[in-house]
């Protein structure tokens, strides 16, 4: 047996052990753990349209790139069906 000041170490440990571990990862989180520019800044994100002008606007842009986008994918099939109608 190793005596009463040992049983007191082991018990600071077990006391002071876990408020150590709180005090470090609880105070100065900003600069411990940050990353900077982890987030992007408001004018780098997607802004919801609230008016009737900016909706219609937005429906005309999402309209023309979805015809764009039919518009290059009906080509592409074309071109893979003359090709294979040729046999290359």
């Amino acid at each position: 047996m190793a005596g009463p000041n040992l049983e007191v170490f082991k018990f600071g440990m077990y006391i002071m052990f876990p408020i150590g571990i709180m005090y470090y990862f609880g105070t100065n989180l900003d600069g411990k753990f940050s990353v900077p520019n982890f987030w992007p800044k408001p004018e780098q994100t997607h802004r919801i349209p609230y008016e009737r002008e900016e909706i219609k606007a937005e429906l005309e842009r999402l309209k023309a790139r979805n015809a764009d986008v039919k518009r290059v994918r009906e080509a592409r099939e074309r071109e893979e069906a003359l090709r294979e109608g040729r046999g290359i």
